[in-house]
């Protein structure tokens, strides 16, 4: 697969054929690229007939399946898709539309009620986006006579939301270019072809879910088979009766597999591998899920800036390791110090990287692109180090790292040691402020069983395996572990919820 015959979300969609597209299980709609092709173009039309122009946002609040992944495809090639997450309060949708400055809003034909609400009190015109019982997606009651043009390389495809876990939410705009490119490269990574059927469960307004899943997917001509939701009682159950050859999820659906599942699954026989992004994994439990579905599973690392994949562990014959995120995904690596400086192997650092999936910049935020940005690269705001295999190796967000006495401790060094423990399910580290240390390691952790371990009994346990300054003086046992919609640990948000709760 050759990135210079890639160049927008359209071309994405050269496969105009009978083969089937995009499958949705629970209705039995299966959908060809022919059809799948046309009804994105027609959208894209009705939306140009609308109104919209190139550059114009078209917010989308859809649950996952074939209407949401239209809606996505016509919106940015008419103008520049803005999904929402459907499950937002009033107020998150009147900041979000109006942050994008939407020129129309599109969503279901039935409830809504928060965001058709949100669209009203800001004078945002709203579509109705239905489907016929034979898949035929459509936007009801739009106008039409004018011809979406076709967008170039250089347009602004899709815009979306950092999570804000720095402080308030930046634009993201993602260029046509960005998005096929990367689509390409994971496409490339995991040899993806037409014999492939990957099961999309991460929700689709989110970086992960429509590169990671969908369109590369697409790219390689495979089929997409997309339920309205993640459902660990049925999962087994899609894999088997759609042949389905690979998924990618988030830690946390794949910890909910592995707690129904002691032995393979009889219906996983069609599996060729397993991805796992957006939040790491430990080494032991990798090692489990193999164990128990009998395929490779690969960790990848990526964030909307670079749209989506960075690095990934590559499959067989070639070297997974363990503990690693993988090598370079079609991009350039490299670890710098805080004043830019480029560092060695095994030297931690921040990562900074530098490809044509990287975005350009945050949208009309000079500051934080000042900061973000040094001689061309990147700063992911991430920490780590590159070992001389040229494998990346994360050690943490930089504002996560706690700071004790002056010794830098990595949460998620901590949570590994915890997980190696029996009784413990789940595991999240974060610095409390101490009046003469300036912060102390505190952790939450969620037992098996509820009474399976004491806090003295765990923290015991840390003193066996690491320096005494790192292991943590306070443990939390709770009944679970917030995360956000697509399954990240937000350690700042755990840490003041429990601190405060328990003070």
């Amino acid at each position: 697969m050759t990135l210079k015959s890639v160049q927008t979300l359209l071309d994405v969609l050269h496969f105009a054929d009978s083969h089937t597209a995009i499958v949705v299980p629970e209705l039995g709609i299966r959908i060809t690229y022919d059809s799948l092709r046309q009804q994105v173009l027609e959208m894209a039309n009705a939306l140009a007939s609308a109104g919209i122009r190139r550059g114009d946002a078209v917010a989308i609040a859809l649950p996952n399946g074939l209407p949401a992944i239209v809606a996505f495809l016509a919106a940015s090639i008419a103008g520049t898709a803005a999904p929402l997450n459907p499950a937002y309060p009033y107020e998150e949708f009147h900041f979000f539309l109006g942050d994008t400055d939407a020129r129309v809003l599109l969503c279901p034909p039935v409830g809504a009620e928060f965001v058709r609400t949100a669209a009203k009190d800001r004078k945002i015109p709203v579509f109705s986006v239905e489907m016929t019982d034979q898949g035929k997606v459509y936007l009801a009651g739009a106008p039409n006579g004018t011809k979406a043009s076709e967008p170039t390389a250089d347009d602004i495809a899709l815009i979306l939301h950092t999570s804000g876990s720095t402080g308030r939410p930046k634009r993201v705009p993602l260029r046509h270019f960005n998005l096929a490119v990367s689509s390409a490269n994971i496409a490339n990574t995991y040899a993806l072809s037409a014999d492939d059927v990957s099961l999309c469960i991460m929700p689709l307004f989110h970086i992960h879910g429509l590169i990671g899943s969908v369109m590369s997917t697409l790219l390689s001509g495979g089929t997409v088979v997309v339920p309205a939701k993640f459902n660990a009682l049925s999962f087994w159950r899609t894999v088997r009766e759609h042949r389905v050859t690979w998924y990618s999820g988030v830690p946390t659906m794949h910890q909910l597999l592995m707690a129904r599942s002691k032995h393979k699954p009889v219906e996983a026989q069609s599996l060729r591998f397993l991805r796992s992004c957006s939040a790491p994994l430990s080494a032991e439990l990798i090692d489990k899920i193999e164990g128990v579905f009998g395929v490779p599973f690969v960790e990848a690392y990526g964030m909307t800036e670079a749209a989506h994949q960075m690095t990934s562990n590559p499959l067989p014959p070639r070297h997974r390791k363990a503990g690693s995120v993988g090598v370079g995904t079609g991009l350039r690596i490299s670890i710098m110090d805080k004043d830019g400086n480029h560092l060695g192997t095994n030297q931690r650092g921040e990562i900074a990287i530098q490809g044509a999936n990287v975005f350009r910049g945050y949208e009309n935020n000079p500051e934080a692109n000042a900061h973000a940005f040094v001689n061309g690269w990147f700063r992911t705001g991430d920490q780590g180090f590159l070992d001389s295999d040229c494998y990346l190796h994360l050690t943490g967000r930089i504002k996560d790292i706690i700071i004790r006495g002056g010794e830098n401790i990595a949460p998620h060094e901590v949570d590994e040691i915890l997980l190696r423990h029996p009784a413990v399910a789940a595991a999240v580290t974060f610095g409390c402020a101490h009046p003469t240390l300036g912060e102390e390691v505190a952790a939450a952790v969620v037992l098996h069983e509820r009474n399976g371990a004491t806090e003295a009994e765990l923290i015991s346990h840390c003193r066996e395996f690491m320096a005494e300054y790192k292991c943590p003086t306070k443990i939390y046992l709770v009944d679970s572990i917030p995360t956000t919609a697509t399954g990240k640990i937000r350690r700042r948000t755990v840490a003041s919820t429990l601190v405060d709760t328990h003070q």
